[in-house]
């Protein structure tokens, strides 16, 4: 049944004695059980997340003493106040669980309350259907259903109830009048209903879409123009020059651009090319080792330029619909103006220097981290004045470099300062880490994350990935799945040769709403430094210089496939979907199947979008099998059939619940399969 809609929010309701909630208490049980409710986190801690579009899933558990039918709804309060009620459906009869889905349209906090009641009416029914053909107790079931209908006013009711009261007509007939199609509609609109009941109203936080939706772009600033001179020495890049690498971003269908940090770079300790421990001369550096005698985080590197190029170059972002993320990294080089001037925010070794960042046996002497705990209140002004101020110049995504390092209530307090007075500032949390903080970061407030994904590459390993993300978490995790990063080069990508790219990013740019490539996957750079999971010559240390239109022009580039894969993102809206994802099988241990179906109540179009993921996860071979698919989980019955269109290759086949495939690593190691429902 449609949701029904009011004008404004109505505060809970609650049946007499039901105990009223209050701080650090547990209400006792209503009279109506309602438990178990969907979306929230583990705890109830912090609010649910969600974002603008989102389909999101909301359910209870639900039950009662007996056989009596129950009546349950979502009540459903947007930023407005403006209420509406979703019928919900048992879905699972042995465990009382009930489901409605509804679709978040606006941003800001939202409100949702389960109402429960007995159905009266159904469950007078239900008894009588069995009674009355029994013989059993009929007068009396029928002057029950009479007594019922003379709670509710109303011609319909009263024709009903006086023929239910008629003894000329026989026990049948009467019943009859009881399943007559007008006093359905009647009792849908004016339910009989006893015991009403309500949850505690819950909260769910909706974010813009960008929070959660978006494909993303990662390149270094210093490298797009950089020029090698003969003698070997580099004139850096500059945001003017980057610039002109805008439009190509934008082509390849990209919309949100990501540049490590623009800050000046430490001498001190400053690492060579392949992370060396001595650099030359000429040699940039690693952003990461932020701060020098020309300013710190709140600094741009005197060699990309000034405030004004990087405004225009935000402006230039802007023309070609990309937005752009900077990097948040709390940490400092040696020559940091912190380190002078507040020496409490760093760790004092016994000898008296300062403890550079360690991961045993790594050490990073370019790097020292801040102690969040020896003068919070200091460290927190500062951080929050910092953040202000790249707002203050244009930015709204910030990607914070290894957050799991720092205090979970920091980021708690700083992402709540900032999303109280900027609602449409998102903070990626590049967190690969323990489950734990992972998804607590989630919770505490970042809007999406970097995920195992990168380093789950078997047909087990990704269903399982692939049903943790789209399963309870997503009620407040929303992975963002790169491809590649400055620092992870797996051994899929090193060896897979480019296939394995393939592989990769179409299981990316599908399975999740967010997704990104670092600069250069495009070119298969898939050589790594001996013993490491870095590419050679990492451009963390040194530039790199690749002549996008030379390779354009060569055809050596994997740029069409992103750009098709992006295409296929802006025209399928169940690719906006997180929560959508269902898994489906095939006979082959390398072939893996997975769906995404948004139901066309929720589709602008009005049409249900439904896409069908097979992948090849071998890069190395032809794969011939048997897929089987379950067809109820896209409106069909089993043994039908349906048109679908391979969106990679244009190719047009039908389908039904087994279809035999065959995917070439070497030539095309993926479908996409679109199914032809009439509009999609």
């Amino acid at each position: 049944m449609p949701a029904t809609v009011t004008a404004a929010r109505s505060k809970p309701t609650s049946t007499p004695g039901e105990a009223v909630e209050s701080a650090g208490a547990t209400p006792a049980i209503g009279r109506i059980p309602i438990r178990m409710l969907s979306p929230q986190q583990p705890e109830n801690r912090w609010p649910a997340a969600s974002y603008v579009g989102e389909v999101v899933p909301f359910e209870a558990t639900v039950f009662r003493e007996g056989h009596g039918l129950l009546r349950v709804q979502m009540v459903l309060a947007d930023p407005s106040g403006a209420t509406s009620t979703h019928p919900m459906t048992l879905i699972s009869t042995g465990f009382d669980r009930w489901h409605v889905d509804a679709q978040l349209t606006q941003q800001g906090p939202w409100h949702w309350r389960v109402r429960a009641a007995s159905d009266d009416w159904a469950s007078w029914l239900h008894a009588a259907d069995i009674k009355i053909p029994a013989g059993q107790d009929v007068e009396l079931v029928l002057a029950s259903g009479a007594e019922l209908l003379a709670s509710v006013s109303g011609t319909v009711f009263a024709e009903a109830r006086s023929a239910l009261a008629d003894a000329r007509l026989t026990p049948a007939a009467r019943l009859a009048v009881a399943h007559d199609p007008r006093l359905t509609v009647a009792l849908a609109a004016h339910p009989i209903e006893s015991l009403v009941t309500e949850s505690a109203e819950q909260v769910l936080r909706v974010e813009r879409s960008r929070a959660a939706v978006g494909s993303w772009y990662e390149f270094f600033p210093r490298s797009e123009g950089a020029k090698q001179a003969k003698d070997g020495t580099w004139t850096s890049g500059t945001f003017r020059t980057a610039a002109k690498r805008l439009p190509g971003v934008a082509e390849m269908g990209f919309d949100v651009l990501y540049l490590p940090p623009i800050h000046p770079i430490g001498q001190t300790f400053r690492k060579g090319p392949n992370n060396s421990a001595v650099a030359g001369p000429g040699d940039p550096g690693s952003p990461w080792a932020i701060g020098a005698e020309t300013g710190g985080h709140d600094a741009i590197h005197p060699e990309l330029g000034g405030f004004a190029d990087f405004k225009y170059f935000l402006g230039q972002a802007a023309k070609n619909g990309l937005e752009v993320a900077i990097d948040l990294a709390l940490q400092c080089s040696p020559d940091h103006p912190w380190v002078t001037e507040h020496p409490e925010w760093f760790t004092q070794r016994p000898d008296g220097s300062i403890a550079y960042a360690e991961n045993p046996p790594k050490k990073y002497q370019d790097i020292f981290p801040i102690n969040f705990d020896n003068d919070s209140e200091g460290l927190r002004a500062e951080v929050l004045r910092i953040v202000e101020f790249w707002i203050a110049k244009g930015v709204k995504i910030f990607r914070v470099d290894n957050p799991h390092t720092k205090p979970l209530n920091f980021w708690e307090w700083l992402i709540g300062v900032i999303n109280g007075e900027h609602p449409d500032v998102v903070f990626l949390a590049e967190a690969f880490t323990r489950p734990a903080m992972m998804q607590s970061l989630g919770g505490a407030g970042f809007q999406q994350s970097y995920s195992y994904f990168t380093w789950r590459n078997t047909k087990l390993e990704l269903e399982e990935f692939f049903t943790e993300i789209s399963g309870p978490s997503a009620d407040y995790f929303h992975p963002n799945l790169f491809v590649n990063t400055p620092d992870i080069l797996t051994e899929f990508l090193q060896f897979g040769g480019p296939a394995a790219c393939k592989i990769r990013a179409a299981l990316a740019a599908t399975a999740s709403p967010s997704w990104g490539v670092y600069a250069g996957y495009e070119l298969f750079e898939d050589v790594a430094r001996p013993g490491s999971e870095e590419n050679i010559d990492n451009e963390k240390y040194e530039f790199k210089k690749r002549d996008w239109a030379a390779i354009a022009k060569a055809g050596t580039s994997m740029a069409p496939y992103l750009t098709r894969l992006n295409e296929i993102r802006a025209a399928h809206p169940a690719l906006a979907q997180l929560r959508n994802l269902t898994i489906h099988w095939s006979d082959d241990e390398s072939i893996l199947v997975y769906a995404k179906h948004l139901d066309g109540a929720f589709a602008a179009s009005g049409v249900s979008d439904t896409l069908i993921m097979v992948v090849n996860l071998d890069p190395h071979s032809v794969r011939e099998t048997t897929v089987h698919l379950d067809l109820t989980r896209f409106g069909f019955e089993p043994g039908d059939t349906f048109p679908v269109t391979e969106l990679l290759s244009g190719a047009e086949w039908t389908w039904g619940e087994h279809d035999y495939v065959r995917l070439d690593a070497f030539t095309e190691p993926v479908h996409i399969l679109s199914i032809q429902h009439g509009g999609i």
